[in-house]
């Protein structure tokens, strides 16, 4: 399945997220859904985060223009909240999965979503959760 595949079928096709995106590491775009987008500061301030969550938690993460309030961030997963909706973003070996949510989404709806991809992803063997076990 290819990466857009992904983002339009197993993220927006739940009906639970309204944007979605897959960047590599490295800030490469592998796939988003229709007129979203993340700048490379933006991109650069969520990578960090998972090594050093203090400065999301401080000022918020910025994505796509818009400021989350940081609700969780550890090593493997961020968690944003803003207004009725939120941002869920999940680190694998080789990319981060983002999620944007609306109303009448409920956050644990939409953390499902976005966390059961990345637990697919880990489980067919294309990324590594032991990664972040030994990196994080």
């Amino acid at each position: 399945m290819s990466w857009q595949a992904y983002v339009d079928n197993n993220l927006i096709g739940t009906g639970k997220i309204q944007k979605a995106a897959i960047h590599g590491h490295d800030g490469s775009l592998w796939a988003t859904s229709a007129g979203f987008s993340i700048s490379a500061p933006e991109l650069t301030a969520l990578t960090g985060g998972y090594k050093d969550a203090s400065g999301i938690r401080a000022n918020g993460l910025h994505l796509g223009g818009v400021k989350y309030f940081t609700l969780r961030a550890d090593d493997r997963s961020i968690y944003g909240k803003q207004g009725a909706g939120g941002v869920v973003c999940v680190k694998s070996k080789q990319a981060i999965l983002i999620g944007v949510y609306g109303d009448p989404t409920q956050p644990g709806e939409a953390n499902k979503v976005v966390e059961a991809l990345a637990d697919y992803l880990i489980s067919v063997g294309y990324v590594s959760y032991s990664f972040l076990l030994t990196n994080g």
